[in-house]
């Protein structure tokens, strides 16, 4: 490790498989796999076993953060495939009885603020959305393919020009956690230099 670049490893945790192919990181379980291209001329990749090393230079605020995001999207690839995630949201209305259905690609929401016409979200393709009663339960194994169908569901039924204090209106989320149960003790361990 030269003073010029910043090292860390990922330890990946034992059932799960990585593979690196320059930029692009596959990570694989029994659940499926997940692929994603990390294009940076800061940031390089290495392989140790199954160990992720990845190497930035030069050393500096930027590059450091970078780095750092490229840990945390990685992060999110192993928890995702051996856990999954899952986003739960709420159905609240105060005035207008509105109802929710699921479609091929999208959630349909009928009768938001007594709107004559439908209002639709995008399902992100890769996330699973199903309705029961008042929630709607967002699944996946990738976490920005959940995140983005619920940030489209819930800016698809913002109130507008109205007082939001008195229409509270609206699909939002609840909580968020994973499908399947994680174990407390569990953690993805990141090392400084090569290890």
């Amino acid at each position: 490790m030269t003073e010029n670049e910043i090292i860390e490893t990922i330890k990946i945790p034992d059932g799960v498989e990585s593979k690196i192919d320059t930029h692009k990181v596959t990570i694989k379980t029994e659940n499926g796999e997940l692929t994603r291209s990390f294009k940076s001329h800061r940031i390089s990749f290495e392989q140790k076993g199954t160990d992720i090393i990845i190497v930035g230079t030069p050393l500096n605020k930027s590059t450091r953060a970078l780095l750092h995001t490229y840990v945390a999207h990685i992060k999110n690839m192993v928890k995702g495939l051996k856990f999954g995630f899952k986003y739960e949201m709420q159905i609240t209305y105060s005035h207008f009885p509105m109802t929710a259905e699921v479609t091929d690609t999208e959630l349909v929401v009928k009768n938001f603020l007594g709107e004559k016409f439908p209002r639709r979200a995008d399902i992100v393709p890769g996330a699973k959305v199903e309705v029961k009663g008042q929630n709607v339960i967002i699944t996946g194994r990738n976490l920005e393919e959940v995140s983005q169908t619920a940030a489209n569901i819930e800016q698809r039924t913002r109130v507008k020009n109205k007082d939001i204090r008195r229409f509270t209106d609206g699909i939002y989320v609840s909580s968020k956690g994973t499908m399947d149960e994680m174990p407390e003790d569990f953690e993805i361990q990141i090392l400084r230099g090569r290890e």
